[in-house]
């Protein structure tokens, strides 16, 4: 409507409040209007409305990634201080005390210690490939 009375009047400001007050909305209003048509058809500076609305969306997902990638970082931190801050686990069995040594009256292979017989195979494992010997 502003475009077509644009040449009754000297100047588009002008057209733009010849209109408003015929409409009943303010100058700024129908001001901003023209502007976002003249965008959307290319004719102004500036995005236009979708690809505006693409960018916030982009924005937005973007500012969520960081907060993604925020947390990730402190749980990664978190974690890697609590393996510094536990306590070593013991290496022998707890027969060892007793004065009895792992593996000394039975094969390392059936004893019922699953962590005891993973000890064992390491050390055949690590005798073989020191020295060629199975």
């Amino acid at each position: 409507m502003v475009v077509e009375h644009q040449g009754e009047h000297p100047s588009q400001w002008a057209a733009i409040g010849s209109i408003t007050a015929k409409i009943g909305c303010s100058t700024e209003t129908l001001r901003k209007w023209v502007r976002r048509v003249e965008r959307n058809a290319g004719r102004g500076p500036g995005l236009t409305s979708q690809e505006a609305e693409r960018l916030k969306a982009l924005e937005r997902e973007n500012r969520e990634l960081r907060r993604a990638s925020e947390i990730l970082r402190k749980a990664s931190a978190f974690f890697a201080q609590a393996e510094l801050d536990r306590r070593p686990r013991r290496w022998w069995p707890s027969s060892t005390r007793s004065g009895r040594r792992a593996g000394s009256s039975r094969s390392a292979g059936f004893c019922r210690s699953p962590r005891a017989a993973t000890l064992a195979n390491s050390r055949r494992w690590s005798s073989f490939l020191l020295d060629g010997s199975g």
